[in-house]
């Protein structure tokens, strides 16, 4: 069958209703709008989150607290994790600990806690450490460096 002669089957296509074209339309006067009214009128447009007048919910809500833009969030990896992970002398860094699905990919800042031991030498690199972890880490035979 040729290109030209593909057609849509019956009944899958209609003719456009042309609107305000006269009463003998059936869509005349009002064109479908009904009478009077916001939605009636040319150019109208509802404003996103309108109610028809009611308070909207995002200003019905009641706002609490206050929210800090500047605020910095840590992915949190404990001690007794990386003692298990990882082998005594490993150079342990924020790729390698997403390498072993330890912390989200994406480019999350990680902060090492003191939870547990690491009973092992290792080198850790990570944005943050509290200060039990890196004292932790020290008396295992490790060293800790922070990464801006």
């Amino acid at each position: 069958m040729p290109l030209n002669n593909l057609r849509p089957p019956q009944g899958a296509t209609h003719a456009k209703k042309r609107i305000g074209r006269g009463q003998g339309s059936g869509s005349g006067k009002t064109a479908g709008r009904g009478h009077k009214g916001a939605k009636s009128r040319s150019g109208f447009k509802f404003k996103r989150g309108f109610e028809g007048g009611q308070m909207p919910l995002h200003r019905r809500v009641p706002k609490r607290g206050f929210h800090n833009p500047f605020r910095v969030e840590y992915e949190v990896v404990n001690l007794d994790t990386l003692g298990l992970k990882f082998d005594a002398g490993t150079v342990v860094t924020p790729d390698l600990l997403r390498e072993r699905g330890l912390v989200p990919g994406g480019t999350v800042k990680v902060k090492v806690l003191a939870r547990g031991e690491v009973g092992k030498a290792l080198t850790v690199h990570a944005h943050k450490f509290s200060g039990k972890a890196a004292e932790k880490i020290a008396a295992a035979g490790g060293a800790t460096e922070q990464l801006a």
